[in-house]
């Protein structure tokens, strides 16, 4: 009999080169522009959401479905998220937060949506969000993004944000390297939130569908074998549950990356004032 595969959840993140491209070396760097499966994961985002708004972005008065879908993600970042937390200051904001929202949620959801393929322990699927590499890039994006925003608005008085007020200069002065050190880590938690969701809930996914294959066909064997199809049935019912669930997470894990953005904008926004 050959020997089965070891069942291998983690190969779906394996960065796989998919077209060869050239190389080239910049300041001692060398850097590869082949196509691997997660930049091919990003192209598909990207065109997708192109696509969407191309399609839905008419300015009716009367909304098709389309249109509605895409005033309703609008309205997520505006009415939800930046009116209530920053207020009308933050308006000129909001294209870069729902920009930011809408890939996070895209990238996401091409990772479950197109998931199954990785059930079949196939390796032309890929989840972009599942890479620490790219979450710790948006987070490093957002939170320098900010940070830099609040020097060009504020200059060095934006410093008095580590300073807590009403503590006396000792108190502010020992207070300062903890309050640096939690602003200054919030990247990190920030990429480590959606990288840690999105991968263990496709390595949970992966697991129980190696349990339907494997389960499978230990039952096509019959007689008392058979019985295999009862957990194996089981195991297809947890992968849509938590498929189903996996969907929830794609749009939270987007929305709490973008609330958590303005709440950061809002300390730059009112900086001196509460709103």
């Amino acid at each position: 009999m050959a020997e089965q595969p070891a069942i291998d959840p983690m190969h779906q993140f394996m960065i796989q080169k998919i077209v060869d491209g050239p190389k080239f070396e910049l300041g001692g760097l060398v850097f590869d522009m082949s196509i691997t499966n997660s930049v091919a994961s990003m192209l598909v985002g990207a065109v997708a959401i192109v696509a969407f708004f191309l399609l839905t972005a008419r300015g009716q008065v009367v909304p098709n479905r389309g249109q509605a879908v895409a005033e309703a993600l609008y309205n997520i970042i505006d009415r939800v998220l930046v009116t209530p937390i920053i207020g009308p200051h933050g308006r000129p904001y909001i294209p870069y937060l729902f920009t930011l929202f809408v890939v996070i949620f895209v990238l996401n959801l091409i990772g479950v949506v197109l998931s199954f393929g990785s059930l079949a322990g196939q390796t032309w699927t890929f989840t972009v969000t599942s890479q620490l590499a790219i979450t710790a890039t948006l987070a490093i994006l957002t939170f320098f993004s900010v940070f830099i925003l609040g020097f060009i608005k504020h200059g060095p008085k934006f410093l008095g944000l580590f300073f807590p007020s009403g503590m006396g200069v000792i108190g502010a002065i020992l207070m300062a390297p903890i309050e640096m050190i939690s602003y200054f880590v919030r990247p990190l938690t920030l990429a480590l939130r959606l990288f840690g969701n999105m991968m263990g809930g496709h390595v949970v996914l992966s697991l129980f569908g190696s349990f339907v294959v494997a389960l499978g066909l230990v039952g096509l064997s019959g007689g008392l074998a058979s019985l295999a199809f009862i957990p194996a049935t089981l195991s297809f019912a947890m992968i849509v549950a938590l498929t189903g669930l996996e969907l929830v997470v794609a749009l939270l894990q987007a929305f709490v990356w973008v609330a958590l953005a303005t709440v950061y904008l809002n300390e730059v926004v009112n900086f001196g004032h509460g709103h």
